[in-house]
């Protein structure tokens, strides 16, 4: 059987990279907001956290769109 080389846009491996890091990061506020809400249920820091987490759930969501994109652009130029 021959090789096949596969080609990946320069782009996709650090972009996973920064999906899995700013994942890390929400399951990390996602934690600390369980553990507040166990705890302090009025507390203020719990929205704090949450608008954090909504922050970074938005930023994964504009890596993937961009990744997606530079994807479909590699498929229809060829």
């Amino acid at each position: 059987m021959r090789a096949q080389r596969v080609w990946k846009p320069v782009g996709v491996d650090k972009r996973n990279a920064e999906i899995e890091r700013l994942q890390l990061e929400l399951a990390s506020f996602n934690k600390r907001i369980e553990e507040l809400e166990k705890l302090h249920p009025q507390s203020s820091t719990i929205e704090t956290l949450r608008a954090n987490a909504l922050v970074l759930s938005r930023q994964i969501d504009e890596v993937r769109s961009s990744k997606a994109t530079e994807e479909l652009t590699g498929l229809l130029s060829k």
